[in-house]
C-alpha cells in the first residue's frame, strides 16, 4: 500500500497537494463553477469531471479515459470506480468523513481526514494503482468533503 498526504494549498482553497514523504507528487485542482478540475503530476496535466449533472465522473488524459466512477446513488456517498476494467468501490463511512476502497468485500485502501479539524488528510492506496488513477480517487473524496462543507 502507499501512503500519501493530501495538503491544502491555501487556508480557504479546496486545492490540494500530493506528498510522499517529503517529495511533492501532485496537485489537485478543484473548479469553483462544477465538478471538475486537473490533476497536475510531474507536468503532465489529466482533465477530471462529470459528464453530466448525473453522469459518470472522468478521469482522461490526450482524449484517452483512463478511469471512470459512477455514483450508484445520489442518496449515498459512493462510488464504483472502474479501472483496468475492474470494479472498486469507494464508500464513505457512516458519519465520517473517511472514505474505503473496497476490491470486492476486501478492504484496499482509505482516504481519512488527520482530525475534524482540519482538510489535511491521508490516503492509502493499491501499490498496483498509477498515480493517475490515485489521484482521482483521492479528487472524488475531496468534491464530497466540498460538498458536505457547502
Amino acid at each position: 500500500m502507499t501512503v500519501l498526504t493530501l495538503t491544502p494549498k491555501r487556508w480557504y482553497s479546496w486545492d490540494f497537494s500530493v506528498i510522499d514523504d517529503a517529495r511533492h507528487l501532485a496537485d489537485l485542482h478543484l473548479s469553483n463553477w462544477r465538478e471538475r478540475g486537473v490533476l497536475s503530476i510531474e507536468g503532465v496535466d489529466y482533465s477530471v469531471f462529470r459528464e453530466s449533472p448525473l453522469g459518470d465522473f472522468i478521469l482522461q488524459h490526450a482524449g484517452s479515459v483512463l478511469a471512470r466512477a459512477t455514483k450508484p446513488s445520489a442518496f449515498q456517498r459512493s462510488f464504483v470506480i472502474q479501472y483496468k476494467e475492474k470494479p472498486y468501490t469507494l464508500r464513505a463511512k457512516s458519519f465520517s468523513r473517511t472514505f474505503v476502497l473496497f476490491d470486492g468485500s476486501t478492504q484496499v485502501g482509505s482516504l481519512a481526514p488527520e482530525s475534524c479539524w482540519t482538510r489535511r488528510a491521508t490516503a492509502t492506496l493499491p501499490d498496483d494503482w498509477a498515480l493517475p488513477v490515485k489521484s482521482f480517487a483521492m479528487w472524488l473524496a475531496i468534491v464530497h468533503w466540498k460538498r458536505d462543507a457547502s
